[in-house]
């Protein structure tokens, strides 16, 4: 048998750790849904503020902020031309050092020395190439000039390899000599890559042999040549950085250097094939420091690599591209640029994101992020609550009517069960009947038969027929009231469903033209940028609505902000006119008067106080014998769902 050992987990947070609640983040993302916000933005907005109940977890804001503090204090790390700079101070080192070991000596060999070095190139890299098979008579100045390759050959190897510097801090042939085998293999493994040859064991082979020389530790080759990649391309940014004399001459340094080290095929060979690979990235785009220390190549080249890490993962926690998404954001970038604390923070974000569609709040069409039924139905209860909090404990109760049927709590009586029946079953009584009857027994057990069942009595309850028209026109959004319309049509839906399962009930919007909208849709439903109140074609829906139930008591609820300017014409379409046209105003009234034969009562609240709209719902109350109110936006929710209530009950 094999042994197990269990320890601590170190690595981040717990594995086994239970699917992450996911309630309280859809009620705080409820909280900007009903105030007129799109799923999507909501869900924006969430993350950005982070884990509802979670302050030790940072929001993307806050993963935001510490990007950009990255940012400024790398700008202000220091200058580009560190390594330009050291350079010319050792050749001046190193020319002034020769000079006077030159100066004493009066022989012409010394004169004809100082005209050679009095005649060499300003450009630094073409000096120092004037000098290569100079022999120098100061053995001072023959140090410093072999310190200063030294110092080129590391910078320059350092600004393509990271680590490179150390590893030749103290260089000898045989060190170069395998630089130059890595790099051989390191290209020659790239080409059979490209040729569909390159196996993972191959790749395994190289790290085993060059491994040391890659702090990094891939895993794969498309890590090790992302890795080379992003620092080749910010060994190009640097360059593009200097000014073009800077440009030149570090450029000049950079070749040398790569020729004495017999490494410059092997090097263009590389270059060619990491920008092959990945053109993505931004190869020759400038980027300013503003610091006054000078850096060394290789250690611009960090800053600069690190720059465009934080540039890119700016771009992705902003989230601000159609489709985007947190899974979107690249782990490795997040470690590399923030740490580890950093990737644990991004995973609690993307958990959160992941459970919403995972515990079905969620779902993505074509792009585009809905609510489902369920996230619907937790946010109309979410309004609910709302409203009620705000209502007196004397103003709510039910509106039951105490007789034997349909549904509402046990009585404490049952009767025979009848096909068709949805009570539920009276257990005792049924078995009772079937050990009474001695329909049979098998083993100490009661067979039942079909009259033996019994189910329990409840509470029958009046079924309505609600109806609330709810304006969609575009003054709704003016007047900063479509929010509390919203959020009151949800109450009323969770309402219904939860308290009064058996009423029937339907939501029409109207603006130019109504509609019926599905509970699912409410939550993210948007006001209409038309002009029109068309509340004639509302009416008729709703009157519809209330036909297909003759036996339910009829309840009409409207919500508006303006008078009716639209009316529908026979061919179907909409006619608006402001002011309202008198053929306008005598269809509307007409289908009130339809509604008020059919015994239901339109009960009113208006959101603004317009004149001709007080007109007009005076009219429609003196016709139909409806209530008119005039609430407040914060208290629309409280005054329908009472009047819901109050009506209810009445019937």
């Amino acid at each position: 048998m094999s042994g197990y050992r269990y320890g601590e987990y170190h690595d981040g947070p717990d594995p086994l750790a239970p699917p992450y609640d996911v309630r309280a983040a859809l009620d705080e993302m409820g909280d900007a849904i009903l105030s007129g916000s799109t799923p999507m933005s909501a869900l924006r907005d969430l993350l950005r503020r982070g884990l509802p109940g979670a302050p030790d977890r940072r929001g993307l804001d806050d993963l935001l902020k510490e990007i950009r503090r990255r940012r400024r204090e790398l700008r202000e790390r220091g200058r580009l031309d560190g390594t330009l700079e050291r350079a010319r101070a050792l050749l001046d080192k190193a020319i002034g050092q020769e000079r006077a070991e030159l100066f004493p000596d009066p022989s012409d060999e010394a004169r004809m020395r100082e005209a050679e070095l009095d005649t060499l190139p300003d450009d630094t890299a073409s000096a120092i190439r004037s000098l290569s098979d100079y022999q120098w008579r100061s053995q001072a100045a023959r140090q410093t000039y072999e310190e200063l390759r030294d110092l080129l050959r590391r910078e320059v190897l350092d600004s393509q390899f990271r680590g490179m510097r150390e590893a030749l801090a103290n260089p000898d042939p045989a060190a170069m000599e395998r630089v130059r085998e890595m790099m051989t293999a390191l290209n020659d493994m790239l080409d059979r890559d490209a040729r569909g040859e390159h196996t993972q064991e191959d790749f395994d082979r190289f790290m085993g042999e060059y491994g040391d020389m890659f702090p990094e530790q891939p895993r794969n080759l498309e890590e090790l040549v992302d890795i080379l990649a992003r620092r080749a391309a910010a060994t190009q940014r640097m360059l593009a950085s200097l000014t073009p004399e800077q440009r030149a001459e570090l450029a000049g340094l950079i070749d040398q250097t790569l020729e004495q080290a017999g490494l410059s095929e092997q090097m263009r060979r590389l270059g060619e094939s990491l920008y092959a690979r990945r053109p993505d990235l931004a190869w020759n785009t400038p980027e300013r420091l503003s610091g006054e220390n000078p850096m060394g190549m290789g250690d611009a080249v960090t800053a600069l690599e690190e720059l465009s890490d934080l540039t890119q993962l700016e771009a992705a926690l902003r989230q601000d591209y159609p489709g985007a998404r947190l899974d979107d954001v690249d782990e490795a970038a997040i470690r590399r640029a923030l740490g580890r604390s950093a990737v644990d923070d991004m995973e609690a974000l993307k958990q959160i994101e992941r459970e919403l569609e995972q515990q079905g709040y969620l779902r993505r069409q074509r792009g585009k992020l809905e609510l489902t039924p369920k996230a619907v139905r937790r946010l109309g209860e979410t309004a609910l609550r709302r409203v009620f909090a705000s209502l007196d404990s004397g103003r709510r109760g039910d509106h039951d009517q105490r007789d034997a049927g349909a549904a509402g709590e046990l009585t404490g009586s049952s009767r025979p069960w009848r096909f068709g029946d949805e009570q539920p079953l009276d257990v005792v009584r049924t078995v009772v009947n079937g050990v009474r009857r001695g329909t049979g027994r098998d083993g100490g057990g009661v067979r039942l038969s079909v009259d033996d069942f019994e189910v329990a009595e409840t509470e029958r309850r009046t079924a309505a027929a609600v109806c609330l028209l709810v304006d969609l026109s575009y003054s709704m959004a003016l007047r900063g009231t479509w929010a509390a319309a919203k959020q009151t049509a949800l109450a009323l839906q969770a309402l219904v469903a939860s308290k009064f399962p058996q009423d029937a009930v339907q939501i029409v919007g109207f603006s130019n033209y109504a509609r019926v909208l599905a509970p699912d849709e409410l939550a993210g439903l948007d006001w209409d940028m038309v002009q029109g109140t068309n509340l004639h074609h509302a009416l008729l829906i709703a009157g519809r609505h209330l036909d297909r139930h003759p036996d339910f008591e009829p309840v009409v609820l409207v919500v508006t902000d303006g008078e009716p300017t639209a009316h529908l014409l026979r061919n179907g379409r909409s006619a608006f006119e402001w002011p309202p046209s008198a053929e306008t105003l005598e269809l509307t009234l007409a289908e009130v008067d339809k509604m008020t034969r059919r015994r239901a009562t339109l009960n009113i609240f208006m959101l603004a106080a317009d004149e001709r709209l007080k007109d007009f719902v005076d009219e429609v109350a003196r016709r139909n014998g409806g209530r008119v109110f005039s609430p407040s936006a914060d208290r629309l929710g409280e005054y329908v769902v009472s009047d819901f209530l109050r009506a209810r009950r009445a019937r």
